[in-house]
């Protein structure tokens, strides 16, 4: 689990402690880092692998973070964004944990310290408890990837002279052909389908 906050940087911190200590003594405890700085995109990057945990506590507002979550579908890790105020827009991480109160004070209370705190404990039940989590039916069809309409998110990691690009998604690090789009830049996000990079990802934010 990477814990991120540019503006907080206390609860990213306060979040990992909980987490690396499980609520009854001798339980499972998750490994868990705090990560802070200017730079929370580059951070994240080169630290996130796929099947990793983002939990970011920002305002909707804060561009460092929605660049961090539109990325971490091509980096195969799930986001939970805690924060008040005026709402990221729907989808923009997979979990939102959020209060609706504007008071740019609400963060020094104890009110981010208890959600935190229930997410962290309710973890834990879950551990301890595996079978109150329903785990869904592995799907087995065969599909033909071609044919589908497949789009997977993917990050450009360089760009080849041949025309082709090191891209960076869910399922690893993948080579592209980027013929229909062109103009790309390591940092941009694709769609990719079938080997081939459809469409850049219009993002506006930072790389």
């Amino acid at each position: 689990m990477w814990c991120i906050s540019r503006d907080f940087p206390a609860h990213a911190q306060h979040i990992a402690v909980e987490f690396v200590h499980p609520v009854i003594v001798g339980k499972r405890a998750l490994p868990a880092v705090a990560l802070t700085g200017a730079d929370l995109v580059a951070q994240v990057r080169i630290s996130a692998q796929p099947g990793d945990i983002v939990i970011a506590v920002a305002d909707g507002a804060d561009e460092q973070v929605q660049a961090v979550m539109r990325r971490a579908p091509a980096w195969g890790v799930t986001t939970l964004w805690i924060g008040n105020g005026v709402r990221p827009h729907d989808g923009a991480a997979d979990h939102v944990l959020w209060f609706d109160d504007p008071d740019p004070r609400l963060p020094a209370t104890g009110e981010f310290v208890l959600m935190y705190h229930l997410l962290w404990e309710l973890t834990h039940v879950c551990f301890e408890h595996p079978g109150l989590l329903r785990q869904q039916p592995e799907c087995t069809d065969e599909v033909c990837i071609t044919c589908s309409d497949e789009g997977r998110l993917g990050e450009v990691i360089n760009l080849a002279p041949d025309g082709s690009a090191t891209v960076r998604t869910a399922s690893g690090v993948e080579t592209v052909d980027t013929t229909l789009t062109g103009g790309l830049r390591p940092g941009d996000l694709i769609l990719v389908h079938a080997g081939m990079a459809m469409t850049a990802v219009d993002e506006g934010g930072a790389r």
